[in-house]
């Protein structure tokens, strides 16, 4: 058995904005690594940078520069590093826009050697899109640029999907980072309808749940009080749940948001579908704000990452905590050990 995990790809940890925590958040991983039980995994990243950064914060950690093929061996003595062939500034707290190119590059990388099996999946560190954005990136976001990736590689298109996922609680932004003035307009049957079978499928396939539980909240309050609070329970959610239902997917809803997540409801669903961003952030990141991971749903490959920025403000500080990153490895694991 031990032969058997030992052979399997070791999962890619992307860098990051080496300014921010992530190079402080992969040294403690892997310490953390016998204490809760992790796999194998790297980091692409310039090596000199993550060993100054270990220096700085009092962290013993070996590092060992290796191609991926080498990381599972050296994985139990030292933190496998893949260069990167870019030396990065990286000054903790200070966002560099000379430094965009080594965290997309770390990003390209794991991408293409996820696709390749040289790696079960990759797991995310933090980047910071204003960053990235002065060096010209042109991607909303993290996830955008990996849909982009993926269809590089794949020749089609993907529409991925981001759910927010704990022990005690999975949910799903309908919509993401958009203003809630726009939520009407841009919540549709056809995006609920869509969102959900991509839910229901990725449960199934990654994560072993058989006939997924699908609970979509309301937009108004009261789920629109019978649309004497608004009507887009009535004339958007109620059919998209009935659509989904048509499909075979156990699809309920629209249910009143202030009441869908006591532990009595959470136990009636496997995933919250909720129109907006901050319905469904707001109870996860109340039950579970260290642990929540972010996992990107309707790619070809899978990614996780933490729930949580590059906290440039704790930077070089040593008071990162790393449990989301850690929580974020293990789910990346346990979605690819089946």
């Amino acid at each position: 058995m031990e032969d058997a995990l030992a052979a399997r790809p070791p999962l890619a940890l992307t860098q990051g904005d080496p300014s921010g925590i992530g190079p402080e958040l992969a040294l403690k991983a892997w310490r953390a690594r016998d204490e809760r039980g992790l796999p194998p995994f790297f980091v692409l990243a310039d090596p000199d940078h993550l060993a100054g950064a270990a220096a700085a914060l009092g962290l013993e950690v070996p590092l060992r520069e290796a191609a991926p093929s080498e990381a599972a061996a050296i994985f139990p003595q030292a933190l496998p590093v893949a260069p990167l062939g870019r030396a990065v500034r990286g000054v903790p707290g200070a966002p560099a826009p000379e430094d965009a190119a080594s965290t997309i590059a770390s990003i390209e990388r794991a991408v293409d050697l996820v696709t390749k099996g040289e790696a079960r999946a990759l797991v995310t560190n933090p980047i910071a899109k204003n960053v990235l954005y002065a060096a010209g990136f042109a991607h909303p976001g993290h996830t955008e640029f990996l849909a982009a990736l993926a269809e590089r590689r794949f020749g089609r298109p993907f529409r991925p999907v981001m759910m927010l996922w704990a022990e005690e609680l999975a949910v799903v932004p309908a919509t993401i980072h958009v203003a809630l003035a726009d939520v009407p307009r841009l919540l549709t049957r056809e995006l609920l309808v869509e969102t959900g079978a991509i839910v229901a499928a990725d449960l199934e396939a990654r994560f072993g749940v058989a006939s997924p539980r699908l609970a979509f909240a309301g937009l108004n309050p009261h789920a629109g009080e019978s649309g004497s609070m608004g009507r887009e329970e009535i004339e958007v959610i109620a059919p998209a749940v009935a659509e989904l239902r048509a499909r075979g997917i156990d699809a309920s809803g629209p249910h009143p948001a202030d009441t869908m997540f006591h532990a009595a409801a959470r136990a009636r669903y496997d995933v919250a579908i909720c129109p907006t961003h901050d319905q469904a952030l707001i109870p996860i990141k109340t039950l579970a704000f260290d642990r929540g991971v972010n996992v990107t749903l309707g790619l070809p490959f899978v990614r996780t990452s933490p729930d949580h920025g590059t906290a440039f403000d704790i930077a070089g500080k040593g008071i990162a905590d790393a449990a989301s990153l850690i929580e974020a490895i293990r789910l990346a694991d346990r979605m690819t050990a089946r």
